[in-house]
């Protein structure tokens, strides 16, 4: 795209955001309603070695589309070339390796999956509904970008948790999974963890003390 003009796409662009905004408000309805339901009944250890999220009537389906999601989502690029925006690191990296271990971790039905669903379906929800209104031509706050960003932070955190939580029962043959999954995962959640934190600061800390110190 260096020698060529970037392309408006700004109807595209609302519709693809608002289709997976919905999708996500749906995930997150279905598997956080399933999720709220574990945790009530039979309490945090099997929210996270619970199985069912994988098999149970209703979460099989949106675990099963949640994974396929992952590759229509690298699209979120697409327009970002197209429209000749800064295409920054975290954002490919993460796509790919969400993808990747998406992917590598379904088949085995890996403990912990349904937080990482939950959790990635809530914060994806609000955050293609954040991009549909942008792209809509809607003014938002920044404030809401930068609670979009502080909920994505949230999450590589929890992630780490849950990891830990895994390995830890996983000693007691209380939660199935195994070594390297946890390993990549948490190499994959700290590593989005650091990124996060430093977009945070980059885009919004940054931000601020340059226009405090122009004033």
């Amino acid at each position: 795209m260096n020698k060529r003009a970037k392309f408006e796409l700004r109807k595209p662009l609302v519709l693809w955001s608002l289709t997976l905004a919905v999708f996500s408000i749906f995930g997150a309805l279905r598997t956080g309603a399933y999720m709220v339901y574990i945790l009530m009944t039979k309490g945090l250890k099997q929210s996270v070695c619970d199985q069912s999220f994988y098999n149970g009537p209703i979460t099989k389906f949106w675990a099963y589309a949640f994974v396929l999601s992952k590759a229509p989502e690298l699209g979120d690029t697409i327009f970002i070339i197209l429209r000749k925006q800064k295409l920054i690191f975290l954002h490919w990296y993460h796509h790919i390796t969400v993808l990747l271990y998406s992917w590598y971790s379904y088949k085995d039905m890996i403990a912990g999956g349904g937080w990482f669903m939950t959790m990635n379906y809530g914060v994806h929800a609000v955050m293609y509904s954040y991009y549909a209104l942008r792209a809509a031509g809607f003014r938002v706050s920044q404030k809401f970008a930068m609670l979009i960003t502080l909920s994505q932070i949230t999450q590589m955190l929890m992630g780490c948790v849950v990891n830990y939580l895994v390995f830890f029962w996983m000693q007691h043959d209380q939660c199935y999974s195994h070594f390297q999954n946890i390993f990549w995962s948490s190499l994959m959640y700290l590593s989005y963890l650091v990124l996060f934190c430093h977009f945070f600061f980059e885009a919004y800390i940054g931000k601020m003390r340059k226009t405090m110190k122009a004033e």
